[in-house]
């Protein structure tokens, strides 16, 4: 089928203390004289718990802090999770921020090009862009995470199916803050923002930290791919418009370098696009009805139900199979024994590649 973060840590202690008791003397019955009493105990000191060892039953071994999207151990800043939708037009390249997200989505729009979902948690980007407008299935992408949702504008129903799944949005057609045009480039394709403005609009009902997504191995040898997939050196993916590609670069990177049309991408800083972990989706896309400004139909990837998966980690590559139940359900990915795959601690790009249209190989 198939062709930069500081945090906080909570710790917890525990001490049993000894309470102290005071003996009783017995009376003496006898016409003896009384012996002279001793003193009085005093308050026993603290016993402290044993150190936790393995096999021991009293403490188990702490459970070190780790992003919940990218599966890194490290101390965890409390703040939600930042959405941004980011263009993939040849105009755009290259982008600004796509090297610091924990998790990239590829989805199919108008014309058979592609459009990002970048997600950030464990990083704020200085700069995003270029930020372009939702699209529908942006609903069941974003609404997991919980948190902001980042884009230019929208048609007004795809607008309300990402405000229906409880995000706080921030759009640049309402004026809202931390958007900004760049003078390189010309509009459509230099709307930019800032990550640190754009987080900062976050309210009390949208700061909550994203709850566990896709599930991580503790490090990369026990990774699902590496551990039981086969041994493969690229990935070539087809859409109908754009054929992006991923080279597994051991050599310094130690990652995936991802690729348009053969050619190595990179961010305007000139930072290679890298990924730990790539997960391929085969979906299916419809037609919405809709048209954009252009005139062309808006395709709608369905994100709900279950279908083909590939997970790349490692230089290796394992099939098995996708399921997210609804809109607000995490994606899940699984094996063929019905298990869920593990990813290496890392970021994570995830292509949405149709059955139809879309092609996936890998050797």
């Amino acid at each position: 089928m198939w062709g930069r973060t500081r945090g906080w840590a909570v710790r917890r202690s525990r001490m049993a203390v000894v309470a102290a008791f005071v003996a009783s003397v017995a009376a003496c019955t006898t016409s003896t004289p009384p012996t002279t009493p001793e003193p009085a105990p005093t308050t026993a000191s603290p016993t402290p718990l044993p150190s936790w060892s393995a096999g021991s039953k009293d403490r188990l071994p702490p459970v070190p802090p780790s992003w919940p999207l990218t599966g890194r151990v490290d101390e965890i800043e409390p703040r939600p999770a930042l959405s941004i939708k980011v263009e993939n037009h040849a105009a755009a390249r290259p982008q600004s921020g796509l090297e610091d997200a924990d998790v990239v989505w590829e989805e199919l729009v108008e014309g058979g090009l592609t459009r990002f979902n970048a997600v950030y948690h464990s990083v704020v980007p200085d700069v995003v862009g270029p930020i372009r407008s939702v699209r529908p299935m942006d609903a069941a992408i974003s609404g997991p995470y919980g948190g902001l949702l980042v884009f230019s504008g929208g048609q007004e129903q795809y607008i309300d199916m990402v405000r229906d799944v409880g995000l706080q949005l921030i759009i640049d057609d309402d004026e809202d803050p931390g958007f900004f045009r760049s003078t390189d480039r010309v509009i459509p394709h230099n709307l930019y923002g800032s990550g640190a403005d754009l987080l900062d609009q976050a309210d009390d009902d949208h700061s909550k930290p994203p709850d566990r997504q896709l599930r991580f191995a503790e490090d990369l040898a026990t990774a699902s791919a590496v551990a039981g997939g086969a041994a493969a050196s690229r990935l070539d993916l087809s859409f109908p418009s754009t054929s992006p590609g991923w080279e597994w670069a051991p050599a310094g990177d130690g990652a995936w370098r991802r690729e348009e049309f053969g050619l190595p991408q990179s961010s305007a800083d000139g930072d290679p696009l890298l990924a730990v972990n790539v997960v391929v989706l085969r979906v299916q896309v419809v037609m919405t009805g809709a048209r954009d400004a252009a005139g062309a139909p808006v395709p709608e990837t369905i994100l709900e139900g279950e279908g083909p998966a590939l997970l790349a980690t490692g230089g290796k590559v394992v099939e098995g199979s996708w399921a997210k139940e609804g809109a607000l359900e995490p994606l899940r990915l699984l094996g063929e024994d019905g298990e869920d795959l593990l990813l290496a601690p890392g970021n994570t790009w995830i292509e949405l590649v149709p059955v139809e249209d879309g092609a996936v190989s890998y050797r």
